[in-house]
């Protein structure tokens, strides 16, 4: 158990008496701050650069109250804003951001303090702002909207019904049947809009819906209206606007766990079309291939694939792999259920545990929803339908390799170490490997400490082994088990790291392409390592340790599955004995390190625009707020474009500064002491001493004026007239 302690030692007059003065320079009278101050200082809670990389959009939004979000122009350095935005997302082709707009919070507070029903509370707007004309467009009480992710062009979203006509038809009743309510049981409308010229499709009681990933078209489910719609799945062809029914069947179907192939080619989704109250659902699986007339129900369950008295789980949405041979789906055990035909006095109340279960009782207890939706994973080769079972109770944990296009399938269990769980917080495992074409399981290692992954192309599994304080690799093809970090004279493991437990991981930077190296992580350089373990391990950056600086590779695509050695690299830097930051470029070619910036601040939250060589990161230091800067590739000319808390200036803040010195038995040690504004040395003032593990790599970290949770907030005291010190603890 780690505690807090604070020691407050007050050793001069009241806090705050010698700031109050006024500035020479700007003769503007300085405040303290207070937690008055606190609800209207903002943060910067989303920030992105639209995909062409013109535009930096982000929200600045206060502790309590409403918010805006600003598209800045980065050519023109003009900005535009709305009110109240929240859910953003920028559209694939740049020419829109897409978001809702929120009530103001002050008129619902109102209302719900005057104890107004959740109905009749004002909705959410959704906002339409047009990066070319500049243009907003609000569209009254949305409930949802989606859009392409890697598409633009088109928007999907579902208004709220009006309050005059809730409870009526999506389409003109027939004068025969009650109007059918728009409800979550029933659906909404939905209307997909072409954004290019504003034309809009409707499809009423629409329950669930999703694009394509690449705006090949438009999936959903509608419970019916009797006159343009069955009940049923539908797919709308977004190129050639034409809709198609998949399945049809009774409106109290349930239908979920929607699926789309990258390629948009095929979906997949689960009916239940059990119409009764049974205890036991038989969910089916569905899929449908482009140029068939409708979906076809895969008999998984009846296959053999599935062992005997398993079903199709609802919990768990179907996978297509990335080239669509192989539709992966959940399934579990039949349930068992309570007897419906006792009565209530009849049912025993009772629990039973003992010393001998995986886990101690109030473990059980907290995991039994978790425990009842568990699926294990299956799939059916779309091209035989054969069907094979992969996890099971044994076996609960898979992971599938190269996005589902590899023949394994890598197998995890902690069952037989669940217990020890108890007094061994890293947990052992055995890991296996299923050979999807052979139907056969590979057993990789056996009580292991680690956590297993397959590499990018499946052709090693690798992980971090805590009691050898290595990387370890196992070819899929030859099943050679290699220490690959062997001969390497560095920790690997973070030997600052003072938990009662193996040293945990630097970590991994990743793969290059075709599973040829892996790139790894000490202290402070890369390492590149052979998976067959033939080559030595080479240090890569080589300078990090000599001048203590940290390096670490910067993943500006997130969809990146390799390290691309074609390219130059961005590597984060952190100098740990100045607490400098910055950032250096690097080549995988020659292993060329060369810097970029490094200053006494701190940069962080590095993004690339997706088709455009422009980054955007935040620079903060103790006295300067995380605002947004833009730059090109070689982070030069960078520019500030955002201001959220101008107010700043007109509060007394204070400094921060390293103390070193060493303790009684000659360790070093390193502190940071915190001082007010105009701290003169010859005066005495009020010190609070704060120490919990290492805090001195923050010595460039703002710290805004908010509540903190079993802390203090240093930003307040200091503007107060308080010293702060804070030593690292050192064990």
């Amino acid at each position: 158990m780690r505690y807090l302690l604070f020691l407050l030692f007050v050793v001069a007059a009241l806090p705050g008496s010698a700031q109050k003065k006024k500035s020479a320079v700007t003769q503007v009278v300085k405040k303290i701050l207070s937690h008055t101050d606190y609800d209207g200082w903002k943060e910067i809670s989303y920030k992105s650069l639209t995909p062409d990389g013109n535009f930096a959009v982000f929200t600045i939004n206060p502790q309590d109250g409403d918010g805006w979000v600003f598209f800045n122009n980065l050519k023109t350095g003009v900005a535009d804003s709305a009110a109240r935005a929240d859910g953003l997302n920028l559209t694939f082709d740049s020419r829109f951001a897409i978001f809702k707009i929120k009530p103001p919070q002050k008129v619902v507070k109102e209302l719900r303090r005057q104890k107004k029903k959740k109905e009749d509370l004002p909705k959410d707007s959704l906002g339409i702002y047009a990066f070319g004309t500049r243009g907003l467009e609000r569209i009254p009480e949305v409930r949802s909207y989606r859009i392409p992710e890697k598409s633009g062009g088109w928007l999907a979203y579902q208004p709220e019904p009006p309050k005059e006509e809730k409870g009526k038809p999506g389409s003109p009743a027939n004068g025969k049947k009650k109007a059918k309510k728009f409800s979550d049981d029933n659906g909404y409308r939905l209307l997909l809009r072409n954004l290019n010229n504003r034309k809009e499709v409707t499809f009423d009681y629409v329950k669930e819906y999703s694009f394509a990933r690449y705006g090949q078209g438009l999936m959903f489910t509608s419970s019916g209206n009797d006159s343009t719609l069955k009940a049923g799945v539908y797919w709308y062809d977004l190129k050639n606007e034409r809709l198609q029914t998949l399945f049809t069947g009774k409106p109290k179907y349930k239908i979920k766990g929607l699926s789309i192939a990258d390629d948009g080619t095929q979906v997949a989704f689960l009916v239940d079309t059990d119409t009764t109250k049974a205890l036991v659902r038989r969910w089916q699986l569905w899929h449908w291939k482009s140029g068939e007339a409708s979906a076809a129900f895969l008999d998984v369950e009846r296959s053999l694939g599935l062992p005997p008295s398993w079903v199709v789980s609802e919990n768990y949405s179907p996978v297509f792999s990335k080239n669509g041979s192989r539709l992966f789906f959940g399934s579990a055990p039949v349930p068992v259920v309570q007897d419906t035909t006792l009565l209530t006095e009849e049912i025993v109340q009772v629990e039973v545990w003992g010393g001998d279960d995986d886990y101690i009782y109030p473990m059980q207890n907290k995991q039994v929803d978790t425990e009842k939706k568990r699926s294990y994973l299956a799939f059916v080769d779309l091209a035989n339908k054969q069907v094979m079972q992969l996890g099971d109770k044994e076996i609960p944990s898979t992971e599938m390799g190269a996005e589902g296009n590899a023949s394994v399938v890598l197998g995890e269990s902690d069952v037989p170490y669940r217990k020890m769980i108890t007094w061994d917080p890293s947990a052992f495992r055995d890991v296996y490997l299923f050979d999807l074409e052979k139907k056969q399981r590979t057993t990789v290692a056996k009580k292991m400490k680690g956590n297993p992954r397959l590499s990018p192309q499946a052709r090693y599994v690798y992980w971090y082994s805590g009691p050898d304080t290595a990387w370890m690799s196992y070819s899929v093809a030859t099943g050679n088990l290699v220490n690959l970090t062997k001969g390497a004279k560095v920790w690997f493991g973070n030997e600052l790291n003072d938990e009662p437990d193996f040293l945990p991981p630097y970590g991994a930077a990743g793969w290059t392409a075709d599973d040829r190296q892996f790139i790894v992580y000490d202290r402070y350089d890369l390492w590149g390592l052979d998976p067959e373990g033939k080559k030595p391990p080479v240090n890569l950056t080589q300078v990090g340790r000599r001048d203590k600086v940290v390096f670490r590779y910067q993943r500006l695509d997130m969809e990146e599955r390799f390290i691309d050695t074609t390219k130059d690299l961005i590597l984060s830097a952190f100098n740990e004995e100045t607490k400098a930051s910055g950032y250096y470029k690097f080549s995988l070619r020659d292993n060329k390190l060369s810097k970029l910036i490094m200053e006494d601040v701190r940069f962080g939250g590095l993004t690339k625009a997706k088709s455009a060589d422009k980054l955007m990161m935040t620079r903060e230091s103790f006295r300067e707020f995380p605002d947004v800067w833009v730059s090109d590739m070689n982070l030069t000319g960078l520019k500030k474009v955002s201001q959220a808390n101008p107010q700043m200036k007109n509060y007394y803040w204070g400094s921060v500064e390293l103390v070193k010195w060493s303790s009684l038995d000659n360790i070093p040690l390193t502190g940071m002491l915190y001082k007010p504004e105009g701290f003169d040395p010859r005066k005495k003032y009020p010190m609070i001493v704060y120490f919990y593990e290492r805090e001195s790599d923050n010595l460039h970290a703002h710290i805004p004026p908010t509540p903190l949770r079993s802390m203090i907030n240093r930003s307040t005291y200091v503007s107060n007239g308080y010293l702060v010190f804070v030593p690292d603890i050192v064990y």
